[in-house]
This record gives structure tokens, C-alpha cells and sequence, in this order.
């Protein structure tokens, strides 16, 4: 199916809030398609959880658009949330009920009646559903907030930051949880600060650094970019230059030592082999493959902060 062919499921068009004092998001646009795994990768106060309570319909642009199947995300909020299962990064709930009381009541608001998903949520994240929910744990906490928020079985999973306050085996479970979720053709909108939750799930990522998308790419195109990347160092100068000299339009220079013993190439996907007769009869001291992490890449909008000690 060609992307254009695809159904759109979440439309951001020069989306603006502006809170003052350089603090908000600022014109950013995204989509995210039927059946994406979308990633929103930003450091906290990025502007991740702002991008959300519109896309919930919670809050009304400033300027630009925020749609959900094609309508106003905030003047249609009540008929869209239907469809939507989502999980805020701070979880709160009524205190005075027990586990088992606040899922029956979230029952009858989402009127669910397919029973069998419900009990699939309650066997992948197990808690003491008698127990009440001011004397459970940060991650029981949140696991209920999951069974309640996913219990009504939704087409599209809205997450800001789902895996706070969970232990590292409830963690690994929820991410297979959404994985297996996407593989039914769900749509899924993740926010997260946590390279790994991001770079194990999604297909599609954007980052967001001060209010504003600095990348929007597909990660199976990063992938293929940052596999074929390498670092060549050479024996002598007279290596150095032969190599060059046979280089054709499927290998790309990024940079060169001065001293003319290394060189910084990229290869096209396919092209393997070009660089197998390049490096042919040709003195060579290492080659090491030097694409970016997802982290690397990420850090990379950062190193001025960095640097200043800005973040």
C-alpha cells in the first residue's frame, strides 16, 4: 500500500501553544498513519506532554490544527475518546476504592463487554485487585492505570512516558504488550524520554527539542543509513589516494583525517560489494563501522546544551 493510499489517524498542522517566556511548542506538523508505532522522543519540558493534551483534545491550539480520524481533536473530544486508550505520564486515581471497585466502575464508563481482552490485561499485568488503591505500590499504581485505560480495547493507544514507576519485568511486558497490539493493526502514539522504549518499538519517530520537531524520519531508513557507515584507516598516504581514486557514486565521502590515513564513508544499502573492489589490494590498518545509535543521533541536537550544561 503506498503512504499516500493510507489512512490518517492523527493530523499535527502547524501546531502552536505558546506559554510565554520561549516556553510551549511552536508550529510543529506530524502524522501518524493506521498502523504506525510512532515515536515522540524529547527530554523532559521538550514538549512531549503538551503535544498530547491537545492530540487528546484536552486543551485548543493556540494556532494550527490537531485532528484525530480527520475532526477537530478538541471540539470533537467526547465522540473521538471512544476510540482512544490513553495513559498520562502522572497517574491519578481515586484513593477510597480498592483495585477491583475502580475497574468495575471504569467498566461500566467504557461500557465493555469483551470480557476475554479484559482478562488477557489482568493475566499480563497481575496486582492484588482487593487491595485499595492508597496503600498500592507507584508500579501496581500503574498497572491498573493500564488494564483501565486499555480494557475497552481501542484502535489507537495515546502513551505519555507508560513505563514510569514500572519494575524492569513489567516494563519488558508492556512493551511486548504494545508490540503484539500493533502487530493487530492498531495505531500507536508513544512519547518518551527513554531511547530504548523508542528504538525497540516504534517505526516511525520524531524529536522534539524546545517545542519544536528538529527530526522526523522512518527508523527503518535510519537503520539502513547508520549499518552502512565506516571508519578506514590506512597503512600510508598511497593507500589513502588509490582507494579515493576508485570510489564511485554508491559510496559517500562524510570526512577525512588530514593526514590522509582515514577516511569517514557511507555505502549505500545494496552497494557492499562497490566497497569490497574499492578496498582491493590496499593496505588497511582497521575498519570499523561507525553509524549513530538512535541515542547518538538524539544527543547530537543536544551537544550545544551540552556543552554549556544546558540540559
Amino acid at each position: 500500500m503506498n503512504v499516500n493510499d493510507k489512512v490518517k489517524i492523527i493530523e499535527v498542522s502547524n501546531f502552536t501553544k505558546d506559554y510565554g517566556s520561549n516556553r510551549g511548542v511552536f508550529n510543529i506538523s506530524f502524522e501518524v498513519f493506521k498502523g504506525d508505532f510512532f515515536g515522540f522522543l524529547g527530554p523532559n519540558g521538550a514538549g512531549k506532554s503538551t503535544t498530547i493534551r491537545h492530540i487528546m483534545g484536552f486543551s485548543k491550539p493556540d494556532k494550527g490544527d490537531v485532528k484525530i480520524y480527520g475532526k477537530d481533536a478538541h471540539k470533537f473530544h467526547s465522540s473521538l475518546m471512544n476510540d482512544v486508550g490513553y495513559l498520562p505520564g502522572e497517574v491519578n486515581l481515586p484513593t477510597y476504592l480498592t483495585a477491583k471497585e475502580f475497574l468495575n466502575e471504569t467498566k461500566k464508563l467504557k461500557h465493555v463487554h469483551d470480557l476475554k481482552y479484559f482478562g488477557k490485561l489482568i493475566e499480563l499485568f497481575p496486582l492484588n485487585l482487593d487491595q485499595e488503591i492508597k496503600f498500592m505500590s507507584l508500579g501496581d499504581k500503574r498497572k491498573l492505570a493500564i488494564i483501565s485505560a486499555f480494557m475497552n480495547n481501542p484502535n489507537i493507544l495515546i502513551l505519555d512516558e507508560p513505563t514510569s514507576g514500572l519494575d524492569p519485568i513489567s516494563q519488558d511486558a508492556f512493551l511486548k504488550f504494545l508490540i503484539d497490539e500493533k502487530s493487530t493493526g492498531k495505531t500507536i502514539f508513544l512519547s518518551s524520554h527513554i531511547f530504548r522504549e523508542v528504538d525497540e518499538t516504534c517505526d516511525k519517530i520524531a524529536i522534539i527539542k524546545d517545542g519544536k520537531i528538529v527530526s522526523n524520519f522512518v527508523k527503518e531508513d535510519f537503520n539502513k543509513v547508520n549499518e552502512n557507515a565506516y571508519e578506514i584507516f590506512f597503512v600510508d598516504e598511497k593507500d589513502y589516494y588509490l582507494f579515493k581514486s576508485r570510489i564511485g557514486k554508491n559510496i559517500h565521502i562524510d570526512k577525512e583525517s588530514e593526514n590522509r590515513l582515514m577516511i569517514s564513508i557511507k555505502v549505500d544499502a545494496n552497494s557492499l560489494s562497490d566497497l569490497f573492489f574499492c578496498l582491493k589490494n590496499i593496505h588497511i590498518k582497521e575498519i570499523k563501522q561507525s553509524g549513530q545509535s538512535l541515542e547518538q543521533y538524539f544527543l547530537s541536537f543536544y551537544k550545544e546544551d551540552l556543552n554549556y550544561h544546558g540540559i
